[in-house]
C-alpha cells in the first residue's frame, strides 16, 4: 500500500505515515528513494499525485540545468490528442524503465562507456521498432474489420 500524503486547502502537504507536514522537496526525496506514495486532496479525496509530480518537474526545470530542451517539450506537446498519444506514452515509460535499469552501465568504473551507450541505443531502437510494428499491425487489423 502506498504512503498517503494529504494536500490541504492551504497548499500544505501532510505525510500521514510520519504525522508531519512536508514540502515538495521531501516528496522529491521519496521519489528518489523509490518509495511509493499517493497524494490525495484532503477535501475531495481526489488523487493528485500526477499534478504534484509535474510541479516537482517544473521546479527542477526552472532551477539549474533543465532536462528537457524547448524542442523536446514542443515534440511532447504535439503528441497530445494525436493518434499515437497512448502508444508514445507507453514507449516513453518503457524507455525510461529500461534506461533506469541500465543506469549502472554508466558508472565511472565502466570499461567502455561508448559500447554501453551503443547497446542501450540498439535496445531502444528495437523497442521503438516493436512498438511501431504493433501500432501498424493494430491499425491494419482495424482497417480489415471495416
Amino acid at each position: 500500500m502506498p504512503r498517503i500524503i494529504k494536500k490541504y486547502p492551504n497548499r500544505r502537504l501532510y505525510d500521514t505515515e510520519q504525522s508531519k507536514y512536508i514540502t515538495l522537496s521531501n516528496i522529491k526525496d521519496l521519489v528518489m528513494a523509490g518509495i511509493e506514495f499517493q497524494v490525495v486532496d484532503k477535501n475531495t479525496d481526489e488523487d493528485i499525485t500526477r499534478t504534484i509530480l509535474l510541479q516537482i518537474i517544473m521546479d527542477e526545470e526552472s532551477n539549474g540545468r533543465p532536462l528537457f530542451s524547448e524542442n523536446t517539450l514542443s515534440h511532447l506537446i504535439r503528441f497530445y490528442g494525436g493518434a499515437v498519444q497512448g502508444v508514445f506514452g507507453q514507449y516513453l515509460e518503457d524507455s525510461l524503465s529500461a534506461f533506469t535499469k541500465q543506469q549502472h552501465l554508466f558508472t565511472p568504473s565502466e570499461q567502455d562507456p561508448l559500447k554501453s551507450m551503443t547497446d542501450m541505443a540498439q535496445q531502444n531502437m528495437k523497442m521503438w521498432t516493436d512498438m511501431q510494428n504493433s501500432f501498424f499491425q493494430s491499425n491494419q487489423n482495424n482497417k480489415d474489420k471495416s
